[in-house]
């Protein structure tokens, strides 16, 4: 035991994260699994992100925010799933009081801008189908770099808020976490002080941060949904609602793990099924968010068809800077 942690009012220096499964002959097939997720979903990420840096139609506010979500998703998945990749690996499941700190507030960095960029998203089509007159000015570059830094900038708040309340914690043992990465509702369980006031202050945070977002989204699509409906035309309306239909999906994904996760703090026995949770909140949503994307959009699946030709036109690029011959500029395709 540390004597300087102790004289701060914590006694434990590390934690012992249990993970998704204490068999020994399970944690090779959980860790070929994870780390398959892992790559899929930053591979499909980075895929979004190309196609749309590629492809000039995709050049738009809506874009730029998918974008955004897509860098997003990799630094969730990359703040749980690499570390427990490394303890599965070294058989080695404790992690350094600072460590676990450190995880926690990224973590809810990340998750804290989602919730403002997804409600971006919903203003975004509020304005171009409800307003499309004065769209371009109302969403302009300006205003979709201002959306993007207001929502790091207040994630960023809510982050270092919960970080430095917990580590006022007293935290004098036991040190078991049942879970794969560090996080509130658990910390909470270990304390040996009063969380009355962390859980209250999670609780208004929360309100803040998920249910006002929530309200706006919801708004934000009864307008949407009642412009929609006025449409004459059957392709016009189809088109409306596919341009919505997978930013909803992903709310409801998103908000859905996320309130089931936070629900039942304090509650030990739900300990295994927040680990469920967990998964669905860390790797299934980040990694079904390509897939909804380009599997309901056409001009993100046109974009995705080309990079290959990025690709090529890198080879060439390189080749011109190395002193190769070069075959000559590209068609146009792209920048």
């Amino acid at each position: 035991m540390d004597p300087e942690s102790t004289t701060n009012g914590t006694a434990v220096t590390d934690f012992i994260l249990l993970g998704l499964v204490e068999t020994q002959r399970l944690r090779p097939v959980v860790f070929v699994v994870f780390l398959l997720a892992y790559l899929v979903t930053v591979g499909g990420n980075l895929s979004i992100l190309a196609a749309i840096l590629v492809e000039p139609k995709l050049h738009t506010p809506m874009y730029f925010f998918l974008g955004n979500l897509s860098m997003l998703d990799v630094g969730c998945i990359t703040v749980t799933v690499p570390s427990m990749l490394a303890r599965l690996l070294s058989h080695k499941r404790t992690v350094p009081y600072g460590a676990c700190l450190t995880q926690l507030f990224f973590f809810h960095q990340l998750a804290g801008v989602d919730c403002f960029l997804l409600t971006a998203m919903a203003y975004d089509r509020f304005l171009a189908i409800c307003q499309p007159l004065t769209y371009s000015t109302q969403m302009s570059q300006t205003v979709q770099r201002i959306l993007v830094a207001v929502s790091w900038a207040l994630a960023f708040t809510n982050a270092l808020t919960h970080t430095v309340a917990i580590s006022t914690l007293n935290f004098c043992g036991p040190n078991v976490i049942n879970h794969f990465y560090c996080d509130l509702p658990q910390l909470f369980q270990l304390s040996c002080s009063s969380t009355q006031l962390n859980e209250l202050l999670l609780f208004g945070l929360g309100i803040l941060m998920a249910g006002t977002p929530v309200i706006l989204i919801v708004t934000s699509y009864i307008h949407v949904g009642a412009a929609v409906l006025r449409i004459r035309s059957s392709e016009g309306r189809k088109k409306a609602f596919s341009t919505c239909g997978s930013h909803l999906t992903v709310v409801g994904i998103f908000y859905g793990t996320g309130v089931f996760s936070y629900m039942r703090l304090g509650s030990v026995e739900a300990s295994d099924k927040d680990k469920g949770i967990g998964i669905l909140n860390t790797v299934i949503s980040p990694m079904l968010n390509p897939l909804i994307y380009s599997l309901r959009n056409p001009d993100v699946q046109g974009a995705l068809w080309q990079l290959p030709q990025l690709k090529s036109i890198l080879a060439k690029t390189i080749g011109v800077f190395g002193g190769s011959n070069s075959d000559g500029p590209s068609d146009g395709e792209g920048y």
